[in-house]
């Protein structure tokens, strides 16, 4: 399994960002395109609709409990660190299109007001999606395995180039790194998926 990064860029005017100031008591709301679905991305992966369902709906447990945090800039941890919390996502959406579409709230923490700072003097961010999973190569892109576990998105800075960030993407996990990570049953889960594999490659016609 490997720890899996996509990028998408978040631009608002300062008219979007006044309104949402001024309607929400001071509090930055923002909502935007935050991931894509059956569509190959620019780190050549293609995450399947009904793949990247399945792993938004245990996140959004964390969204109702409002735990669903993200940190500022890249991070190769596989839990997230409070105190480098800069948002949490309050709402996320699949549209027909395929157009993960999620509601970020900005919070009043040190990295948080510098993402507000950020935003609020026109700097293009970034949302990029941190979780682990497996992916297999069907010729024409990386297809990512319904063993997707979302961690979280975080808010980063584009770099100047598409390989400066591709270079960073996709770290081998080893398998401890996988127990602090995933749950028992998720763990379960994932053996089963292998015995099961690997019984039916020995099978003999």
């Amino acid at each position: 399994m490997k720890l899996l990064r996509e990028l998408n860029q978040l631009s608002f005017t300062k008219e979007q960002i006044t309104e949402s100031v001024k309607t929400n008591n001071g509090i930055l709301k923002l909502k935007g395109v935050i991931q894509r679905a059956d569509a190959k991305n620019q780190n050549g992966r293609i995450y399947p609709r009904d793949i990247l369902t399945k792993a938004i709906e245990p996140y959004m447990k964390l969204v109702k409990e409002r735990r669903s945090h993200g940190e500022l800039d890249h991070t190769d941890e596989m839990v997230v660190n409070l105190k480098n919390a800069s948002h949490i996502i309050t709402d996320i959406q699949i549209l027909e299109n395929g157009d993960v579409m999620g509601e970020i709230e900005v919070l009043n923490t040190p990295m948080g007001n510098i993402v507000r700072a950020l935003i609020e003097q026109q700097v293009t961010v970034g949302i990029s999606s941190r979780a682990v999973g497996s992916i297999a190569n069907n010729g024409y892109a990386d297809v990512v395995g319904d063993d997707l576990h979302i961690v979280c998105w975080d808010m980063v800075s584009e770099p100047s180039t598409e390989m400066a960030f591709m270079f960073k993407e996709a770290k081998e996990l080893s398998q401890n790194d996988m127990k602090k990570f995933l749950s028992k049953e998720q763990r379960l889960h994932n053996l089963c998926g292998e015995l099961l594999s690997e019984s039916n490659n020995k099978l003999v016609l």
